[in-house]
């Protein structure tokens, strides 16, 4: 084929992949971004774009990579570096995109926009350094569980470290200088401006007490006519009218909410990382992927399968909250349920339920919003304590992300992981949360930038190595809510249908009933939900570069 013939291919196919981009498909947009790219290894444009597709697909490692080819091919190519840096702000490595968004700068002086971008991501720098020089050693770290008695009708004392106070001037001084050294003399003013935000920020948050003399209020006003608890016992009618309440945007009462979330974390603590789960012969369990936080899709299941009992038990696995803007219901309704009825529901960590991801995707900021700072700090506190995988009848094995970057892990050493912390880097923990089947045999990179890909080789010698059947995970929107890869060995089930409202996903649930355990997969489309957009709560500079 003649050059010019080549080259107008490849640009029939950008075209193509352009329009598939608008229409939300971005699976295919990669596809012919990467038959543009076998014609034309060359064109930065191409590469560009297809990280663009990545980001949406939530694919940050893979677009950090097409990113850095474009910037290779084009030192100049703003965009490369305005890809990448995204990649990077959405990864949590604020660091790293600070230094492609300076470079976006340089190439673009006058550009507004890059100028906003620039700012938002020396904001996120700023008070990530803050943060972290104001930070008390763990060791020093009193749980926020400890000083709140939902007994207790009236106030009580919400406490501030000493320490934390003393060493907020220091430590102010010392982000100054550090934050200079980053981006350069010229931002001292903005330093001194950010850090004055921040400052009033912890001041609202309640950071700056004082010797402690903040109280926090958990009278319930005779007004309040909401859901109430009577006693210690959840009770289903109780969970009823919540629900209800929730799907008319009304609130429960904080009292009753430091209630379940406290319930929920002494129940928590007493489980194992890895979960066993007996269903009687004749006997049901329908296992449930990412919800984040689309509340009226959750009710939805509930609708078309029944709420959660002892005789119809849900696994849900994994990422309740973030993105979806009604997070704060979600995850109260599916502590509520388990404190009902311990056996009508159970719940598996995912890589959304972390400090990390919450800061980043809404759901701190929703918290902040409808609760308080101390249940932003309570329900880390709780995500810590949730089991990292489940088995049913020794036979499936269920979790949020995936498989190891090493072969010979037996449910031993999954059971024996010390899962009380926010998830590492690296490791069973980190893999467990993150990792992503891939069709080619053996192992491959992250196209996460997190965890690894796995292949069906590695799929069916963990299956026999633990006599096990089958895997299900989640963590991957899919376009029929499911799939099953691995020569039917892996199942992967989604259930937040249209996420992000963009997707057109559909949602699905699984059924697994005793003794053959064969998978019954349904399928379902979204439902309306109230005029709030997903990441209402998100961070302003993750909502800037969406």
């Amino acid at each position: 084929m003649e050059l010019g013939n080549i080259t107008a291919r490849a640009e029939e196919f950008k075209f193509q992949a352009n329009e598939a981009f608008k229409a939300h498909k971005y699976t295919q947009a990669i596809d012919l971004y990467s038959q543009a790219i076998d014609l034309n290894v060359e064109n930065a444009v191409y590469y560009a774009n297809r990280a663009f597709a990545h980001i949406r697909l939530e694919e940050y490692g893979s677009a950090i990579q097409d990113a850095s080819k474009a910037i290779e091919i084009d030192p100049k190519y703003s965009k490369g570096y305005y890809r990448r840096g995204a990649a990077h702000l959405a990864m949590g490595k604020f660091k790293e995109a600070l230094k492609d968004f300076q470079q976006v700068k340089r190439i673009c002086p006058n550009d507004p926009d890059a100028t906003k971008k620039l700012k938002e991501c020396e904001k996120a720098v700023m008070k990530l350094k803050f943060e972290e020089a104001i930070s008390v050693p763990e060791s020093e770290r009193r749980s926020v569980a400890d000083s709140v008695d939902y007994h207790k009708i009236g106030s009580v004392p919400r406490t501030t470290s000493f320490l934390t106070q003393v060493g907020v001037v220091s430590a102010a001084v010392a982000t100054v200088a550090t934050v200079v050294k980053l981006v350069g003399p010229g931002a001292a003013a903005k330093v001194a401006m950010v850090l004055m935000l921040v400052g009033a920020c912890w001041w609202s948050r309640g950071l700056f007490n004082g010797s402690g003399n903040q109280e926090l209020n958990l009278e319930v006003e005779p007004q309040y006519s909401g859901a109430r608890i009577e006693g210690d016992i959840v009770t289903l009618d109780f969970v009823k009218k919540m629900m209800d309440d929730f799907r008319n945007q009304k609130s429960l009462h904080k009292r009753y909410a430091f209630q379940i979330v406290l319930q929920m974390r002494e129940m928590l603590r007493g489980l194992p990382s890895l979960v066993d789960i007996h269903v009687p012969d004749g006997k049901h369990l329908t296992v449930c992927g990412d919800v984040h936080g689309q509340f009226y899709d959750l009710l939805n299941i509930f609708e078309l399968n029944g709420l959660p009992s002892q005789d119809n038990p849900y696994l849900f696995n994994g990422d309740f909250v973030d993105r979806g803007s009604f997070s704060v219901e979600v995850i109260l309704t599916l502590f509520a349920f388990k404190c009902m009825c311990p056996s009508a529901i159970y719940l598996a960590r995912g890589n959304h339920e972390s400090k990390s991801m919450n800061n980043i995707y809404g759901f701190e900021g929703e918290v902040r919003s409808k609760l308080n700072e101390t249940f932003v700090e309570l329900f880390a506190e709780v995500f810590c304590c949730l089991p990292l995988a489940h088995v049913i009848n020794g036979k499936v094995f269920v979790v949020h992300g995936g498989l190891f970057s090493v072969d010979g892990v037996s449910l031993s050493d999954i059971r024996s992981i010390d899962r009380f912390c926010e998830p590492p880097e690296e490791g069973l923990m980190c893999e467990l949360l993150w990792s992503d089947p891939q069709p080619l045999p053996g192992r491959g990179p992250s196209k996460r930038g997190v965890g690894l890909s796995f292949g069906g080789d590695v799929t069916k010698r963990f299956l026999q190595e633990n006599h096990l059947d089958l895997i299900v995970r989640s963590h991957e929107v899919k376009d029929e809510g499911y799939e099953i890869e691995h020569d039917g060995k892996l199942i992967t089930v989604f259930s937040a249908p249209n996420y992000c409202d963009q997707m057109g996903n559909n949602g699905a649930f699984i059924r697994f009933e005793a003794p053959d355990l064969k998978p019954d997969i349904v399928t379902f489309s979204a439902v309306p939900h109230p005029d709030v957009k997903p990441m209402a709560y998100a961070n302003n500079f993750l909502r800037i570069f969406s």
